[in-house]
């Protein structure tokens, strides 16, 4: 597995999910893309479908989640959870891959 999400963060989104009334087999797509404060930025969205060819897919706390090869390179062993406390509220990338990360936690640089 690329991406492991937690149950805490997977909680999360599918409480987004069912808030935004997104119909069944929707699937979070995890990548990266270039920008932010260090040259690479996390992507956090919903997709319609998963491609078998260009994705690792995997399940998890009923999620079904996506990233796309390329993707995978800068995120594999990334560990995203969600964090809700009083002075913020997101989830947050656990990268071992990164070599810097931002201080808003949502850039890294390899």
């Amino acid at each position: 597995m690329t991406v492991t999400i937690t149950e805490k963060a997977a909680a999360e989104m599918l409480r987004v999910l069912k808030e935004q009334n997104l119909p069944e087999g929707t699937v979070l797509r995890v990548g990266v893309v270039g920008g932010g404060c260090s040259g690479f930025q996390y992507s956090l969205g919903f997709d319609k479908e998963a491609d078998p060819e260009n994705d690792e897919i995997s399940e998890q706390h009923g999620i079904t989640v996506a990233v796309d090869k390329r993707s995978a390179l800068y995120l594999q062993g990334t560990t995203i959870d969600f964090y809700d406390g009083l002075e913020r509220r997101g989830f947050t990338f656990d990268n071992p891959n990164a070599a810097r990360n931002c201080g808003c936690g949502n850039s890294f640089s390899v």
